[in-house]
């Protein structure tokens, strides 16, 4: 297993310049237009169903996804054997309520710690944060990463009911971080996919971030999370705007 983990390939280094140049989330999603916005929050067969689906394709998912997470786990402990597998968060979900999530540890131990000092380097505007080749990412977190392997232990908040799976992703910052106007996006559960997910993670403000997630509050449906589901497919096949 060491010999695997020093296999891997080092990851690809493009100029920082170059890292974010693809159209804005908001554009790539102007297909959700063909949705129209709802006249009331749906109601709870929605709900009901979705949370049946959610249940559903976890456990079928699970059956692959078990063995690789295993896996993941392993490749971790023996690339850090001092440090933890999986990386806990306190992070904001519906109705603005702090929810733990749970990934599988792609930073140093200390990653946490060492973010003021790249505060500087931050790419994103208002209170998100993201860094080009930060250098807190260990190797093989980075391949985690790329091939979206980092977040397989969400299915198990998906299945204990913190999360589900087509929804706002539910971010680091607090509630008190965010304009009134952009708190609508707290009307639906987080999710592990979402419009911002297909729209290219990586591309866009915070704002159109923000946006998106509203304009998927209002536009709830069955027939919508299926179509996010479908394109998030090739977007993790892809690695799309992971980096």
């Amino acid at each position: 297993m060491t010999d695997l983990v020093a296999a891997l390939p080092a990851p690809a280094r493009l100029p920082v310049a170059a890292e974010p140049t693809d159209r804005s989330a908001l554009a790539q999603c102007a297909w959700i237009a063909a949705h129209r916005p709802r006249p009331f929050p749906p109601g709870a067969s929605y709900h009901a169903v979705k949370r049946t689906i959610d249940v559903v394709i976890v456990l079928l998912v699970g059956v692959v996804a078990l063995p690789v997470g295993l896996l993941c786990a392993l490749v971790i402990k023996v690339d850090d054997p001092t440090g933890p597998v999986f990386f806990r968060q306190q992070r904001t979900g519906r109705g603005g309520k702090r929810i733990t999530i749970h990934k599988f540890r792609s930073m140093c131990p200390d990653a946490e710690a060492r973010k003021a000092e790249l505060l500087a380097l931050n790419l994103r505007n208002g209170p998100d944060f993201k860094v080009a080749h930060d250098p807190r990412i260990t190797r093989v977190g980075w391949w985690l990463r790329k091939l979206s392997l980092d977040e397989i232990p969400q299915l198990w908040d998906v299945l204990a009911g913190r999360m589900t799976l087509v929804g706002p992703r539910p971010t680091s910052m607090g509630p008190e971080v965010y304009l009134p106007w952009q708190t609508e996006r707290f009307d639906a559960m987080p999710g592990l996919t979402g419009l911002w997910q297909v729209g290219g993670r990586t591309s866009g403000s915070f704002d159109e971030r923000i946006r998106l997630d509203i304009s998927y509050c209002t536009r709830r449906s069955l027939r919508l999370d299926l179509a996010i589901l479908l394109r998030t497919i090739p977007v993790v096949l892809l690695g799309r705007g992971s980096w």
